[in-house]
Order: structure tokens, then sequence, then C-alpha cells
């Protein structure tokens, strides 16, 4: 994990991003949200100002209409004075009704600064005022009162009272048109308004788009500094793994030849100065016993034993130094020295031995490894395989040589061996040391094999490999199994 905060190589500090990308969205939501309110508020007014349009629209409608009604009624109840003809009373009598009906309708569509304003009020009282005058003549006539009908009609109080009630209505017309003004006025303000706040918030939507753009690109610019930190600090993390694997390869390899160089040295130190000391004392024995007197029968007992003793010490010292530096190998090559290995091996484990191998034409270090490893196969297998046959192969390819050692024991788990098992481990890195591979199979009840591939140092002609085919040579060496009680799966 890199911290939001590592200080980065041109010296300058990472900042913040993904708080100021947080940032960058709550502005974004603010302003979506005071567009949101601005016009729902904004909707809001206007509708208000829509309904007090409508309201001074039908104020006005009304109060012609009354206005004319008025005119109707006027008309109607002048004509039955007149005439006295009860016909003119119907337009009459309707006229009343509208106008009742016009002025119960002016209580919930009037503005409500024109309902309660002194010219409403005065309105109000001349129309009172002028139908009550109406009324008052109708029944007069129909009372049959004429001195009081001719003083309505010779007199000016109607001609008067309809002047006044038409220059209120005229006022009410004004003042209807005012309110209609002024709520005109309020919409363009309003519609204004919505249109600006509109136009903010698209640029602060623009502005945040922006922002946001900016962060996410110095984010990514950001994350690709990191990266590339991280994959240089990855390469020359796996630069100094691979430095140090060489090293250590280097070393391992020494140290391996370097006991190599040892076993050499010692197999010739006992073969020098041992072997000429034991030779000594056999040919010293062997002078000793021929200047016995030949009643010495215990004497030449004596002698005799420890002839065979200087034998065995002879024998034993052969053995340890083909241990230590095989003689064969140099002297007999690889073929020779496994066949003449895999035969001890069977003579020695009483294990039935197949084998197969084809003439192979590598360096002296690669025939040792291969030497080395059947070897320590062979050992493993006569320690913990309980096998009852066992096969080695040597097949010799174009480009590398492939050596094989399979039997049929106890098996074992390759992902359970414990850290001890160095003789797998061994075996591994002398193959590896050689440029080879080392793989191992095996299961619990199974048996095991055990191959490794070694690498020519230049390939191989076909016509060689034809030949060394055709001269492949497969012995078998059969005895009975022993009796094995050891059944461990270290190796």
């Amino acid at each position: 994990m890199v911290d939001p905060n590592t200080q980065i190589p041109d010296g300058t500090k990472r900042s913040r991003g993904p708080l100021s990308l947080r940032m960058t969205l709550v502005i974004a939501a603010m302003c979506a949200m005071a567009i949101m309110w601005l016009n729902e508020d904004t909707y809001r007014r206007t509708t208000q100002t829509l309904t007090q349009i409508q309201k001074g629209h039908a104020a006005r409608a009304t109060i012609n209409t009354l206005l004319r009604r008025l005119v109707e009624a006027e008309s109607g109840q002048r004509g039955y004075i007149l005439t006295g003809d009860r016909a003119y009373l119907e337009s009459y009598d309707v006229a009343l009704k509208e106008m009742n009906a016009l002025l119960q309708r002016m209580n919930s569509i009037v503005p409500r600064e024109m309902h309660e304003s002194e010219a409403m009020l005065a309105f109000r009282h001349l129309l009172s005022q002028k139908v009550g005058e109406m009324a008052l003549t109708v029944r007069m006539r129909q009372e049959e009162r004429p001195e009081v009908v001719n003083f309505v009609m010779t007199s000016n109080i109607g001609l008067e009272q309809m002047h006044a009630f038409k220059l209120q209505g005229d006022a009410l017309l004004a003042q209807a048109d005012a309110v209609v003004a002024t709520s005109r006025a309020e919409l363009y303000r309003l519609l204004n308004v919505s249109r600006f706040g509109l136009a903010a918030g698209v640029l602060a939507a623009f502005f945040a788009f922006f922002l946001y753009v900016n962060q996410t690109r110095a984010l990514r610019q950001t994350d690709e500094r990191q990266k590339q930190l991280l994959e240089d600090e990855r390469d020359a993390l796996e630069s100094q793994v691979r430095e140090r694997t060489a090293r250590l390869t280097e070393l391992a390899s020494y140290l391996q030849q370097a006991v190599e160089e040892e076993r050499a040295h010692l197999a010739r130190e006992l073969h020098d100065e041992l072997g000429a000391l034991l030779t000594a004392a056999k040919l010293n024995v062997a002078r000793i016993k021929s200047k016995l007197p030949k009643d010495a029968d215990e004497l030449a007992e004596r002698l005799k034993h420890l002839t065979e003793t200087l034998n065995q010490g002879i024998a034993l010292k052969r053995r340890i130094i083909e241990d230590l530096r095989p003689s064969s190998l140099s002297n007999l090559g690889l073929v020779a020295s496994l066949e003449i290995l895999t035969r001890e091996f069977a003579d020695r484990s009483g294990v039935e031995m197949e084998t197969s191998l084809e003439p192979v034409s590598l360096d002296e270090v690669s025939e040792l490894t291969i030497y080395r490893m059947v070897q320590e196969a062979l050992t493993n297998i006569g320690k913990y395989a309980q096998a009852s046959k066992v096969t080695v192969r040597l097949q010799n390819y174009v480009y590398h040589a492939e050596v094989t050692v399979q039997d049929n024991g106890v098996g074992f788990d390759p992902t359970q061996l414990p850290q001890a098992s160095h003789g797998l481990i061994g075996m591994r890195h002398r193959v590896e040391a050689s440029g080879g591979r080392l793989d191992v199979s095996s299961r619990p009840g199974h048996g095991s094999r055990i191959s490794g591939t070694i690498p020519r140092a230049a390939p191989k002609p076909q016509q060689e490999l034809a030949a060394a085919v055709g001269a492949m040579s497969s012995d078998s060496y059969k005895a009975a199994p022993p009796a094995l009680t050891a059944p461990d799966a270290a190796r």
C-alpha cells in the first residue's frame, strides 16, 4: 500500500486526491440542490402570480358584467314604470339574479388587495343603493302611486347614482388593471430569475464537471506515477534477487566444486599414501611368512589372518576411493560407471535392477552430475523406498541428455518433505547448476520417479544420435529383496 502523502521523486507531496474529489462531488450536489430549490420556488411564485393575473382578469370581467346587468335591470325597471307592462319585469328580475350571483362570485375571484380596498366597499355600497332605488320604484308602480314614480322619473337621482356607480366601477377596473400589470411585472421578474438561475446552475455544473475531470486526471496521473514507482521498485528488487541468487548459485557451485576437488584430493592421498602403506605391510607380511620355520603353525595362522585383514583394508580403501571420486568415470566413461554402480547396488541390496543406458557425449561436470544424481537416488531408495524393482534409464537426445531413476516402493509426498531432506535438494542444485532441470514425481504407495535433464553444450548430429540408439544396452539384475523395516518418507 502506498500512503497518499508519500514523497514522490520530484520532491512534491502527493495531494489528497480522494478528498478533493469528494469535495467536488459535494459542491456539485449542493449546486444541484440549489438549482432545484430555486426552480421550485420560482415555480411556486409563478403559479401564485398567474393566479393573481387570472383573478385580476376575472374581477375586470365580473365588474363589466355587473355594469351591463345593472344597465339591463335599469332598462327593465324604466320600461315597466313607463308602460306598466310586466314583461319588462322579467328582464329586470333576470338581471337582478345574475347580479346577485356575480356579487357572490366576486368574493372568491377578486384579488385580496381589491376585495379589502375602499373602492370595492364604495362600489358595493353604490350598487346596493341603486338596486334598492330600482326595487322601490317598481314597488311604488305596483302600488299605483304615480306621484312617487313621477318624482323618481323626473329627478336626476338615478342618473347621478348610475354615474357614480360607473366611476366607481372604472376605479375598480383600473385597480384590477394595476393588479394585472404588477403581476405581469412579477412574472417577468420570476422568468428572468429562473433564466439567470438556470444559467448560473449550468455554469456551476460545468465548473463542477471541470473540477471533477481535473481531479480525475490528477488522480490518474498520480496513480500512474505511483504505479511506475512500484514497478521500478519491483524491478530493482527483482534485480537484487537475481543478483543475489546468481551469487548464491555461484557460491554453491564453487563449494560443490571445492567438495569434489577435496574428494579427489582425499582419493589421491588414500590411493598414494594409504595404498602404499597397506601394500608395503602386505609385502612385509609375505617376507616374514617366507622366513618362518615349518613347525610355526600358530605364527603362520596369525600371518594369514593379518594378510586377510590387510586385503580387507585394501578393499575398503578402494571402495572409499570410488565413493569419493569414481575412477571408472574417467577411465571407462559414464555408461560403464553407471553399470558398475547399479550392479553393486543390486548385489548389496538384493533389489531387481533394470537399466537402459544410451551412450552420451557430455563434459566431465555434466557426467559427474548424472553419476552423483543416480548415486544419491539409489542411496535414498536403499534407505527409505522398500522397493523390489528399480529402473535406471539414460537417454541421449539432440539437445540434452535425460536420466531417470524409478522404483516401485512406498513412495512419498513431494510437498511434505522435511527441511532436513538434503538429498533431493543436493540433486536439484547439481542439476540446475549444470543448466538442467530436476523433476520429482511420487505418491504414497505408488513408488517414485526422479528425472534429470542435462543440456548439451552443442547439439548432437542426427547420424550420431541414430548410432547411439543402435548401441543402446540393457541389462537386468535380479535378486531376492531384503526385509526392510524402516519406512521413512523423509528424503
